[in-house]
């Protein structure tokens, strides 16, 4: 298979000062994207500024002979979002390619946690996809041409104890993607979602030395396939940790129908209902569809049963 090239694409990586970030944003310069390295240096937590990180990053890229521009804007604000776009804009003239890995961490059971904690990772995560969506892709379905990535977690489908902010913020990603993907559909954007494991500073704190091997490079050639014009799937999730790639999806149970229900009958069907044999998998760019269509048949199909 010949090598996948980004020649001539533009892409804006956020958060791509460290971590999972940077390693995409090496990744697809290597292979001839031009990147907007986008990090405000922050600490983990969000509060602070640590490091000029996205410099540092643009000049590892110069040095190996990519191109790269360093924006240091927060994805927190609407104003941050915008700019952040407008640099891709400014410096090369389009945008390719969006993946916003921009995320904070700040812990607190649900009897703990302040709104101010909950909020500020909010900021970053979901409303930052957004503020970020929100300029690029109409300048993508005008151009006919986009890839947008979001990040997730297994923190997002899973959930997890003490991150209530972040298991929220990750969860919706799935459906601000399936929206760009439905949106996107009829002028070439494609928009899927990376569910990443990997020990970066995110990873502080927690015990991983019974870990495999779990570095950010491990995560990148999958977001970089997502990335790419031969990306085939729109509206999907991939999996990828410690060297596995897979696929997550939501799926329904074909369910139980009667015309009318009592709370006592849910309650005596509920093995029935739960059954994951024949389960229906339903794309998002035809899900909502498909799923009243196969919904409202069963009932049609009990009425004429009766008739």
């Amino acid at each position: 298979m010949p090598e996948l090239r980004f020649d001539d694409r533009v892409a804006v990586i956020t958060g791509a000062g460290r971590g999972l970030g940077r390693e995409y944003a090496l990744l697809l310069a290597s292979r001839g994207a031009k990147v907007i390295v986008n990090d405000p240096g922050s600490s983990v937590r969000g509060d602070s500024v640590e490091v000029d990180a996205a410099a540092a990053v643009v000049a590892e890229i110069e040095a190996a002979g990519g191109i790269a521009v360093a924006c240091t804007e927060s994805v927190a604000t609407p104003e941050g979002g915008r700019a952040i776009i407008d640099t891709a804009i400014e410096n090369f003239g389009r945008i390719d390619i969006l993946v916003h890995n921009a995320g904070n961490v700040r812990y607190g059971s649900l009897r703990e946690l302040s709104y101010e904690d909950f909020d500020a990772v909010l900021d970053v995560h979901l409303r930052g996809a957004f503020h970020v969506v929100r300029p690029a892709f109409p300048l993508m379905a005008d151009a006919g041409y986009g890839r947008v990535v979001l990040t997730s977690s297994i923190g997002g489908l899973y959930g997890n104890q003490g991150v209530a902010n972040y298991a929220v913020s990750k969860s919706a990603m799935i459906g601000l993607s399936n929206v760009i993907a439905l949106e996107g559909a009829e002028s070439g954007v494609r928009s899927n979602i990376i569910v990443p494991a990997a020990v970066t500073r995110l990873a502080d704190g927690l015990d991983t030395s019974a870990y495999p091997p779990m570095g950010p490079e491990l995560i990148a050639p999958t977001v970089g396939w997502l990335a790419h014009e031969t990306c085939s799937v729109t509206g999907e999730m991939l999996v990828a940790v410690g060297g596995r790639v897979a696929r997550a999806y939501i799926a329904e149970t074909p369910g139980v129908y009667q015309p009318s229900w009592s709370i006592e009958q849910v309650g005596e069907q509920i093995e029935a209902i739960r059954d994951t044999a024949d389960s229906w998998v339903f794309p998002a760019t035809t899900g909502h569809v498909e799923h009243l269509t196969k919904s409202f048949a069963l009932a049609t199909e009990a009425g004429q049963h009766v008739g």
